[in-house]
């Protein structure tokens, strides 16, 4: 397969045929996981007895971090999520950061944190050029935080959102992933959160991953949140959002923040999927529910040229499925743990 010259036109190139896939969805987002390690064990991300980590020499090095994303911001890609396990526990976050920051054609620098270390680093963060956070907080009980985490630090995590705010990050992104039994009681004091705090709190529909001991029981959809939030706000309002939006958001009138809906389970989105994975051990994933995965760190490694890097990266988009395979299937299906996906 030939991928056709870019010529420009008008002064902007046409977006990559490389990451373009079979069903014309263009791949302008990608995600890359800075580490697998992580100092939390979120009961939905990591089996109890933990994951076996790779070794080190088989994670991607920060160079070939940055020659990935160079190469992927060429053919496209605008935005960028750091992730990880959590991507704060990495030494040079704030180094990557701002390399990242250089690369002309990158619009977007996200991060996807636990909020431990957040308050301590935003600002070296912030100066680094870090646009966008997004903060995973299961609980506001400090008690169930713990239970969920199995670890303690939730005050840490509420300083880092508050941090967050108060250095002009509009909206910070909380993301809850609802769990029936668990924490789907406390849907209606994660809304009020918004009434005074420029926040966004996202809602996302408990998710079958390897070790997480998934079952239907435990899953909230949407449209069960929905009516909730509804019987004490009737007057929350559907707003627009972009095209390749994951999130339903919705406001209360009046309410300074919004809300979002992660319907991943009861309502995918793959039709208007834009994002590519990459693992902290170099691997693509096209899909996070998929578990197809090629190594581009192994290409790096043989010496390949780009020509051989994009083709390579070109056949694995182009192989991208239409959608998921559906909760079902998902949940009987070998996949990483989310931890060492980058979730």
């Amino acid at each position: 397969y030939q991928c056709p010259e870019r010529v420009k036109e008008n002064g902007i190139l046409p977006f990559s045929a490389f990451l373009t896939d079979s069903f014309g969805r263009r791949h302008n987002y990608l995600r890359m996981s800075l580490t697998e390690k992580c100092n939390l064990r979120c009961q939905y991300c990591m089996p109890e007895e933990g994951v076996k980590l790779t070794p080190r020499a088989q994670l991607l090095t920060t160079s070939e971090i940055l020659t990935l994303a160079r190469l992927f911001i060429q053919e496209g890609v605008d935005k960028i999520r750091l992730t990880g396990g959590e991507p704060l526990i990495r030494p040079d976050v704030v180094d990557i950061i701002a390399e990242l920051r250089k690369l002309e054609g990158l619009k977007t620098i996200a991060i996807t944190t636990n909020g431990m270390s957040l308050a301590k680093l935003l600002p070296k963060l912030k100066d680094a050029g870090l646009d966008l956070i997004n903060i995973s907080l299961d609980s506001l009980v400090p008690a169930k935080f713990e239970f969920i985490v199995r670890r303690k630090g939730f005050h840490k995590v509420m300083e880092g959102i508050d941090k967050a705010i108060e250095m002009g990050y509009n909206p910070v992104k909380v993301n809850c992933v609802v769990m029936r039994g668990l924490n789907e009681d406390e849907l209606l004091d994660f809304v009020a959160l918004t009434e005074k705090k420029p926040l966004e709190v996202r809602f996302i529909e408990y998710m079958p991953f390897d070790g997480n001991k998934w079952n239907f029981k435990k899953m909230v959809s949407y449209q069960e949140m929905l009516d909730c939030i509804r019987q004490q706000w009737p007057n929350l309002e559907l707003l627009q959002s972009g095209h390749t939006d994951t999130a339903k958001i919705y406001k209360v009138q009046g309410f300074k923040g919004q809300l979002g809906f992660i319907t991943s389970m009861s309502d995918h989105f793959c039709g208007s999927c834009n994002r590519l994975r990459i693992t902290a051990d170099g691997n693509l994933k096209v899909c996070l529910f998929g578990n197809s995965e090629v190594s581009l760190r192994d290409v790096l490694r043989s010496g390949a040229s780009e020509e051989e890097l994009l083709q390579i990266i070109g056949a694995a988009v182009r192989r991208k499925k239409k959608q998921h395979a559906g909760m079902f299937s998902i949940s009987q299906m070998k996949n990483r743990p989310m931890i060492l996906i980058g979730g």
